[in-house]
């Protein structure tokens, strides 16, 4: 068994806002990627395509947490408002993001490991990134 800080990478976005969109995400463990995977959402919204990044990474976390031990989960983003809003600076005002907002944060409450948000340039985003625009050409 692995123990650290897992790092996950989450990116989404959207071709047209709203447009064609998908989201992914990158985990990594003590320098060592454990999972990556992306999904294709249909038309939506950049915003939204950014929370189910997170979510798609969560259904991760939860299938898969016992598989490994970490004290503490680290999510990067490179979406300063969906940061903002998920640790509680800024107010969640659309209606289809409260209701992300609150299934993230149920999601959070299952797993017990502390869980982190941090903002990041998009250039450090890049494999995330990389993979949100290959799910994207694939459609």
């Amino acid at each position: 068994m692995q123990n650290g800080v897992l790092i996950i990478h989450t990116d989404g976005g959207s071709r047209g806002n709203p447009g064609p969109a998908a989201c992914a995400f990158v985990a990594e463990l003590d320098g060592k990627v454990l999972a990556e995977k992306s999904k294709y959402l249909d038309i939506t919204t950049n915003n939204i395509a950014e929370y189910q990044g997170v979510l798609l990474a969560l259904d991760w976390l939860l299938e898969n947490s016992k598989s490994f031990k970490t004290t503490e989960v680290i999510f990067f983003l490179d979406s300063e408002l969906v940061v903002k809003q998920l640790t509680g600076f800024y107010r969640v005002k659309k209606p289809e993001l409260q209701t992300l907002n609150l299934i993230i944060k149920k999601k959070i409450e299952e797993i017990s490991i502390k869980v982190n948000f941090q903002n990041i340039p998009r250039e450090q985003n890049k494999e995330a990134d990389r993979l949100v625009n290959e799910e994207l050409d694939l459609q």
